[in-house]
């Protein structure tokens, strides 16, 4: 409720009480069951729903107090420990800034007669490192406060390895006052009294804005080429190891606004400007000083019609999907590609995998039209909507045709080909977005009961022959319990409790749909990142897929992809924290959330490994988090490369997968220097010999592997002669690649003698 709401709330009850006053009929209050009732009068009636401050209030207040108390003791250690003037400046603010609002805080408790420590409240000492409960409305008091021991080593450091303690520390202790003031206005009743609502908004933006600068500040420290890279949309920084970018392509024409080809957002006028002279002149960040005003946009989100998406290849050819339609590139032998045709066809995702001279492609988006019309489609029901899988002939690659269609009740997020012939093409859809209306397509529910839309994937059958008869044949319970039939037999959302160490664990979706679903035909195995979960899948039959294990993760948000090692022996998921639009990989954020994790699959059991995560930290301008990847074929080793959004693509070993290394990588600074722009890599993958990536906004790269400690001249040739079944890659279809005997020999041998 704002504070307009309020006081306009208050002058109702004010304008009413006369009528109140003036009224016969009793006012009753029930009392106890079996207790007789109460009459009151008007006054104590209204007087029941005061709301100049609650319990939770007085319980945030006590709390908050401890919890700036330790920030303060924090940062009067800086002065004898550092001569780092950007560190001397956030403690001089901290010390000065909550200072200030201890003092507050304490006149509000005396104010209302209220005591300044809650009751039974452990000493400091004891408080420190534990989430201790409040015991209103279940609120996390001491959430982000330092442990005993990371006090400790925080006052036993000096110089730079001072400054990085002193602000990861930081850092995660303003998160916890962001998140005791979360708690409270979720708690009801709780933040009314207007100073209290001033405040808590004022400890919302003062220590975000401080989070935003120990975040720049302590990326600054890094000695990582990638955590500093100069903004650009086609000047950007650049950062590169163990890579050679053979290539970088803009977009096509008919796939950009060339108005506006970056999507940036526009900037709004500052509050002081006369109304008509429109919008102010950006100024420049470097030179700006700390209390400079930022500039403001617009706030729509990203313009994402235009973004590219996946990839799929076959022989030669290469098609790049986009939220608008599709590319359709020729590969040169050095692996350059050479448009052939663009294809519009407005539906949003975009992702495709290509059989023969079949193309499949994910539409999940409202406003995708059957006809791959530009004019997109209004209504809640419409029978000019398509939501599902589009089949293209592509045997003319210059000529493209929609010759199939298959309507799904959530539309189709990613695919997978899970078996082709001559004769049929099998693959399994995910659907992420709403369940569609009834009246739009038959059999599409949203309820809770077994007919709902949810809680399954689905099986989707294309005759070769004749695309147009493609349907769907089954939608598996793939989360059901066997025992009992529960159709959400997984995980049903929210967070996972405490960790160990009173640290908060992350908040997960539930499992009612799979992100992605990675098949392995040579193996019968299938894994799904199924939202709340990780699943592992038996396809022998792969119409009848059988749920045989599944996992879930603490630091996990959200379940996104899944990628197996050539053997079939590991699997290495990616979790999407913040969506794919969040800045989730800056120096303060937790190196476990949004990062891959690593399972060895033992039989039919998954068994934890490890985690990894982008080791450069990124900045506040650029959308981060683990995304798509592929196996780079090495004999006798595990390698994937990755993209990371606006943090680039990252090359890794995982064949110790308890102990995942970083061993080449690329990265460009953000799109624009003043806003959050959604662009960066969706898609990184090796296909013969070569890395391609999609990037989001810029348009696409292409890249070649180049000796390093990491990997020998004879490694990158067997990686380059490796051979894949068919001549096809397709993202969420593994191929078990073999190697000439030969190279594979060599390859291994020049490891060895590494």
């Amino acid at each position: 409720m704002t504070s307009f709401t309020r006081t306009l709330a208050a002058g109702l009850l004010l304008s009413t009480s006369t009528i109140a006053a003036a009224q016969n009929a009793p006012i009753l209050l029930p009392g106890a069951p079996g207790a007789e009732p109460r009459v009151l009068t008007a006054e104590e009636a209204t007087a029941l729903s005061d709301t100049s401050y609650s319990p939770a209030d007085v319980a945030f207040m006590q709390g908050m107090i401890v919890h700036h108390r330790q920030a303060v003791d924090m940062a009067e250690l800086v002065p004898d420990r550092t001569n780092n003037d950007a560190v001397t400046k956030i403690a001089a603010r901290i010390l000065d800034t909550q200072a200030d609002e201890i003092s507050f805080m304490t006149d509000w408790l005396n104010d209302r007669d209220e005591p300044i420590a809650m009751a039974g409240m452990m000493a400091m000492s004891d408080m420190q490192g534990h989430a201790h409960h409040a015991g209103h409305g279940g609120m996390h008091r001491m959430q982000g406060m330092a442990t005993p021991a990371q006090m400790a080593a925080l006052t036993a450091a000096n110089g730079t390895e001072f400054d990085r303690q002193f602000l990861t520390l930081m850092i995660e202790h303003h998160k916890g006052a962001l998140k005791m003031v979360e708690d409270l206005t979720d708690a009801p009743g709780s933040a009314y009294d207007p100073v209290m609502f001033e405040f808590t908004n004022d400890v919302v933006k003062d220590q975000t804005d401080e989070i935003d600068r120990m975040n720049a500040i302590l990326a600054g420290l890094s000695s990582d080429p990638r955590a500093t890279l100069a903004a650009g949309f086609r000047d950007a920084g650049e950062a590169i190891s163990g890579l050679r970018l053979v290539t970088a392509m803009p977009k096509p024409a008919g796939f950009f606004d060339p108005a506006n080809p970056a999507q940036l957002q526009p900037e709004k006028p500052k509050k002081d400007e006369e109304e008509g002279k429109g919008v102010v002149e950006r100024t420049d960040s470097a030179d700006a000083g700390d209390e400079e005003e930022k500039p403001q946009f617009g706030e729509r989100g990203s313009l994402l019609s235009f973004a590219n998406t996946d990839m799929a290849f076959s022989g030669d050819l290469m098609v790049a999907g986009s939220y608008h339609g599709f590319n359709i590139y020729r590969l040169a032998a050095d692996g350059v590609p050479a448009l052939v045709s663009s294809v519009v066809c407005p539906g949003g995702q975009g992702d495709v995998s290509v059989v023969g001279d079949l193309l499949v492609m994910s539409v999940q988006d409202s406003r995708a039209r059957k006809d791959c019309g530009l004019e997109g489609v209004t209504g809640k029901v419409s029978d000019e909507r398509f939501r599902g899988i589009r089949i293209f002939d592509i045997a003319d690659a210059s000529r493209p045709r929609q010759v199939g269609q298959v309507q799904t009740c959530r539309g189709s997020h990613t695919h997978s080909i899970v078996s082709a012939d001559e004769d049929r093409i099998v693959l399994y859809n995910s659907g992420t977005s709403y369940v569609r209306d009834n009246e739009e397509l038959a059999g599409c529910f949203d309820t809770a009961g077994d007919e709902t839309a949810l809680f399954s994937i689905d099986v989707i059958e294309i005759p070769v022959a004749d695309p147009a008869s493609a349907r769907l044949v089954d939608s598996p319970r793939v989360f059901a319990d066997a025992a009992t039939g529960d159709i959400a037999a997984l995980w049903r959302g929210g967070d996972h409790g405490r960790n160990p160490d009173g640290s908060p664990t992350q908040e997960t979706n539930s499992t009612n749909h799979c992100h992605d679903i990675t098949v392995f035909p040579a193996k019968n195995i299938a894994a799904g990142a199924c939202s709340g979960n990780g699943i592992v899948m038996d396809i022998s039959d792969p119409m009848k897929p059988v749920r045989v294990t599944d996992v879930t993760d603490k630091g996990f948000a959200y379940w996104h992809s899944a990628t197996f090692n050539n053997d079939g022996t590991k699997v290495l998921f990616t979790d999407e924290w913040g969506g794919g639009g969040r800045p989730r990989c800056q120096a303060g954020d937790p190196m476990t959330w949004g990062a891959n994790a690593i399972y060895d699959l033992e039989g039919s059991s998954l068994q934890f490994r490890s985690t990894y995560k982008l080791p450069a930290p990124q900045g506040d301008k650029e959308n981060c988090v683990a995304h798509n990847g592929s196996i780079i074929p090495v004999p006798g080793r595990d390698i994937f490369v990755q993209a990371w959004y606006q943090g680039g693509i990252s090359v890794i070993d995982f064949t110790d997968s308890a102990n995942p290394v970083e061993i080449a990588y690329f990265d460009r600074g953000p799109v624009d220097e003043d806003q959050l722009v959604t662009g960066g890599y969706w898609s990184a993958y090796w296909y013969n010999g070569r890395i391609y990536g999609t990037e989001i906004t810029r348009g696409l790269d292409v890249f070649a592997l180049e000796p390093s400690e990491f990997l020998t001249a004879e490694e990158i040739a067997a990686a380059e002669a490796a051979q894949y079944e068919g001549g096809v890659f397709n993202p969420q279809t593994q191929t078990q690649v073999t190697w000439p005997d030969d190279i594979a020999a060599a390859a291994i041998a020049s490891r060895k003698g590494g």
